[in-house]
């Protein structure tokens, strides 16, 4: 045992931690892959933000954009209206206009300051409208009230067509600059928001395939190997030493199945020498009972004999009443010896086996008993013996507790066993832990490798039912 127990330990020092290795990598791989989900998802949503950002300031950009183009379309339409009249309401337009450009312009410039193209652009436009204001449209207005016909000359339409073209140019390549950002931008976004959603589906993939390979990992290394070793931890809780577990496991599993299987083992060696213990003892009881019963026969019992018969001879002799007494006394004092050799070892059992026995019980019975015994063979001497102290106890307690009418006993043999019945009509109700003697009886079967089985159901009669393998 100590052997083996040092090689259990020396396996358990290599294998320790092995599922527990196990579960940490499974554990680590699921948290990279769901981390980097996560990461992806983030920068998924940074990139979504930007792209709404840029969607904004585009916007912002354009509406901008549109507003100075509105402006300079006010300039020019209310330039041409008072020229075309000379009328000063034509100009309000114009003089709005005027107002206005130089904040819309700087606003532009500012919305556009991130990008050295772009502000590049804003300020060129910026340069072109107020060399409109000032070198163009101005001096035409001035012109137009001092000589209207001068301010209409083919001319002067010209140069003002081309500037206000100048300024569109600027303001179309502006935009058309916005938008292709804008554009890049949302491709960009797109593309990682596919990105993301591969990365998501490709990580929610991995994961359940992974969680359901660690489920059914846990399944056939844990949880499968544990069910098996309660099923049988509660076999052995319930009398069965011969069981055992598959040693398959790994890790702590494994160290686990071989130390059930150790104690396992260890109990059931533990049960086999308590058994040939008890054994042993009610062997040694029933020698001791032989030895004295012998020694009571042969020594004090034939002395006793011959002394009866010397004082019957003096008697017989000399008549005397003293003598009498005497001859008497030793007579009762060997008829107690003899019923107390009987008690200590039924003679008839020797002789007889164990049917005579039962049927000299039965004889003797304050309650009436019917025998039936199945068979002629002898048995070994424990077993007679054993069997013919269930019947006397069982006798016993019919006359004292019972108040039966009738003990019903039953012997047979069944595939190498004797199968003993006693069964009485009384009051039932026995309780095999209130006395002593179903204990002693329970005791002595049990160290033969037997059962006893007590059935007293109150008003219904008691039955004791035992099994006794019938083996040398």
């Amino acid at each position: 045992m100590t052997s083996h127990g040092g090689t259990s330990r020396g396996g358990t020092g290599r294998v320790i931690g092995g599922v527990a290795r196990r579960v940490l990598v499974a554990s680590g791989l699921l948290m990279v892959l769901v981390g980097s989900g996560f990461v992806v998802l983030l920068i998924s949503v940074q990139g979504l933000r930007a792209s709404e950002h840029q969607a904004r300031h585009t916007a912002a950009v354009l509406t901008s954009a549109h507003q100075v183009e509105r402006l300079v379309a006010d300039l020019a339409s209310g330039q041409r209206d008072f020229v075309i009249t000379g009328q000063e309401k034509f100009l309000q337009p114009w003089q709005t206009a005027q107002e206005q450009l130089p904040a819309q312009t700087a606003a532009l410039q500012q919305l556009v300051a991130g990008s050295p193209d772009e502000l590049a652009r804003a300020q060129e436009l910026s340069r072109s409208v107020t060399s409109y204001l000032q070198d163009y449209s101005m001096p035409e207005i001035e012109a137009a009230r001092l000589d209207p016909d001068a301010a209409r000359t083919e001319a002067a339409t010209a140069e003002g067509a081309q500037r206000v073209a100048h300024i569109r140019s600027v303001l179309d390549q502006l935009i058309a600059s916005e938008q292709q950002l804008s554009v890049a931008e949302q491709r960009h976004s797109d593309s990682v928001t596919n990105q993301a959603v591969v990365a998501a589906t490709v990580g929610l993939a991995g994961s359940v395939v992974l969680i359901l390979g660690f489920t059914i990992y846990l399944t056939r290394a844990i949880v499968r190997p544990v069910r098996v070793t309660a099923e049988m931890a509660n076999q052995l809780a319930a009398g069965d030493l011969g069981v055992r577990v598959p040693e398959t496991g790994v890790g702590e599993i494994g160290t686990l199945e071989r130390t059930f299987n150790s104690m396992a083992t260890s109990l059931g060696a533990a049960s086999a020498d308590v058994a040939a213990s008890r054994a042993r003892i009610v062997r040694s009881a029933d020698e001791t009972r032989r030895q004295i019963e012998r020694d009571l026969h042969d020594g004090i019992q034939q002395r006793l004999v011959s002394l009866t018969l010397d004082v019957r001879a003096i008697q017989a002799g000399a008549p005397l009443a003293e003598l009498d007494n005497v001859a008497d006394g030793l007579s009762s004092t060997l008829d107690e010896l003899r019923e107390i050799a009987r008690g200590i070892h039924p003679a008839i059992l020797s002789e007889g086996g164990i049917g005579p026995a039962l049927r000299m019980l039965a004889r003797r019975s304050k309650v009436p008993a019917e025998v039936t015994v199945g068979f002629t063979t002898r048995l070994p001497a424990p077993i007679e013996a054993a069997t013919y102290y269930v019947v006397s106890e069982a006798l016993t307690n019919a006359a004292k507790h019972a108040d039966a009418s009738v003990v019903l006993i039953d012997a047979d043999l069944t595939n190498d066993r004797l199968v003993l019945v006693v069964r009485d009509d009384g009051r039932g109700g026995a309780d095999p832990a209130n006395g002593s003697g179903l204990i002693g009886l329970d005791d002595r079967v049990q160290a033969l490798g037997g059962t006893l089985v007590v059935e007293s159901p109150t008003g219904a009669g008691t039955t004791l039912s035992v099994a006794l393998p019938v083996t040398s």
